[in-house]
């Protein structure tokens, strides 16, 4: 009860942050979370609900213009939403390459990077290399985890850059899709989609645990085959 009390809050904070200050919210809440989480599916979801008009006295203004709400209104949010998620992914690598590994060592607590998340990011890195960047932009709970240890493990700027908007662009615009189909409906999609959050956190720790035993076998079977065993 304590968590799903919290987890509302967080929820109607978000939304009603959106509702007062609309693009300029998503960017803000998008550039947070590529480093730190920020709930960028409820961000893109309502965002997109906004644009399709679902909420009185609520609308997409960029600038003192109000843009027309359906799809002009729903591509400024998921824009929004894909510029702010780059520009955040770009600041953490920098954080990441230029604070390196003792520097996350020691204040990466405050980024919810401790030396547990950082060693696995650099395993998922070492064994998926580009994939690592484009794959983590569209897996919930791991997207926010991808920007520093990217920076750490000097994946080229451009190369980074541009899967990680490829990835977000994605994210962004499935999402406020999402929202815009479903418009004062889009609490039921938010939670229907809670468990399939559920669901690629149980499929993450079945991957991680399979590429263990495979790695396991592999190092005893080469072992086995070296001509000194």
């Amino acid at each position: 009860m304590l968590v799903a009390s919290i987890l509302s809050e967080i929820t109607e904070a978000i939304t009603s942050t959106i509702g007062d200050y609309g693009l300029y919210a998503v960017f803000l809440l998008m550039l947070v979370d590529a480093v730190l989480p920020a709930a960028s599916e409820v961000v893109m979801v309502y965002g997109g609900a906004v644009a399709a008009g679902a909420f009185a006295g609520q609308s997409v203004v960029f600038f003192g213009r109000t843009i027309d709400d359906g799809f002009p209104a729903y591509a400024a949010i998921a824009l929004a939403g894909t510029i702010g998620y780059t520009l955040g992914s770009i600041g953490g690598w920098a954080i990441g390459l230029y604070g390196g590994r003792p520097y996350l060592e020691r204040h990466g607590r405050w980024l919810h990077l401790d030396e547990r998340r950082l060693d696995r990011a650099e395993r998922w890195f070492e064994r998926w290399e580009d994939w690592a960047v484009f794959v983590g932009r569209l897996t919930p709970l791991v997207r926010s985890f991808v920007s520093i240890p990217a920076g750490v493990m000097e994946t080229p700027f451009v190369r980074y850059t541009l899967l990680t908007l490829a990835g977000s662009a994605i994210w962004c615009f499935a999402f406020a899709g999402a929202g815009w189909a479903a418009g004062e409906r889009w609490e039921d999609f938010h939670h229907a989609f809670r468990y399939l959050e559920y669901l690629v956190a149980a499929a993450i720790i079945v991957l991680v645990a399979w590429l263990i035993v495979h790695f396991v076998r592999r190092r005893r079977r080469l072992s086995e085959e070296s001509p000194g065993s």
